[in-house]
């Protein structure tokens, strides 16, 4: 059962982040990750929290017990207070849940190739804070190519935070973002569809072993 509810993460995952998410209004909550091996500092992980804070918008942050380097992960009591019945923080949760749940309005991510495919075929636009390998890529096409991220730079400030949240959640190239990204979750829904390209390339992927094995 313990292995189990470990799932395919480094982190056992918390069962309370859906029923919370099912009290708050559709797309009003930011979803924030880093993913599994993603470090930061102390003065990183501050920034983050009252750049969250003064937004004013709900959010729910997956805050791994390793996430600052050498350290525990500690917040200030007076950011934990500040955020009292809007903030929501956990150590792990059910990511690919989260994010197709109609709470979910954006997603502070570092970018990963998981996460930034999860967040495509969820429809949801990202705020990227890409850490290193595949993440700046996928970060540039989030932001770039596809139309539905925004990217923070690596000396994170509060204030670049929350103007980010805000526009995400309220502004103008928020809406374009998310209208962008429910297209993207259109044509992934597409391609996964009998005679679509990811069917039709992952049925090939099997005739091709199969008729190596004879």
């Amino acid at each position: 059962e313990a292995l189990r509810s470990v799932g395919g993460n480094l982190w056992r995952e918390e069962p309370g982040c859906l029923p919370w998410l099912d009290s708050k209004e559709p797309g009003s909550v930011v979803y924030v990750n880093f993913g599994s091996i993603t470090v930061m500092t102390t003065g990183q992980l501050t920034e983050f929290a009252w750049g969250l804070a003064n937004s004013q918008k709900p959010f729910l942050w997956i805050i791994r017990p390793d996430l600052v380097a050498s350290e525990s992960a500690v917040l200030p009591p007076e950011f934990v207070e500040e955020i009292a019945g809007r903030g929501m923080l956990v150590s792990w949760c059910q990511q690919e849940e989260v994010l197709k749940h109609r709470a979910i309005g954006g997603f502070l991510t570092h970018s990963g190739w998981n996460s930034t495919l999860e967040s495509l075929c969820g429809g949801v636009p990202v705020i990227c804070w890409p850490f290193f390998a595949e993440q700046q890529t996928n970060c540039r096409y989030s932001c770039t190519e596809w139309g539905i991220g925004m990217e923070i730079d690596n000396d994170v400030k509060r204030d670049e935070v929350e103007g980010l949240v805000r526009e995400l959640m309220e502004g103008e190239k928020g809406k374009e973002m998310r209208k962008k990204a429910m297209e993207w979750k259109a044509k992934a829904e597409e391609a996964i569809m009998l005679g679509g390209t990811s069917y039709n390339n992952v049925d090939k992927l099997i005739s091709e072993v199969l008729s190596s094995i004879d």
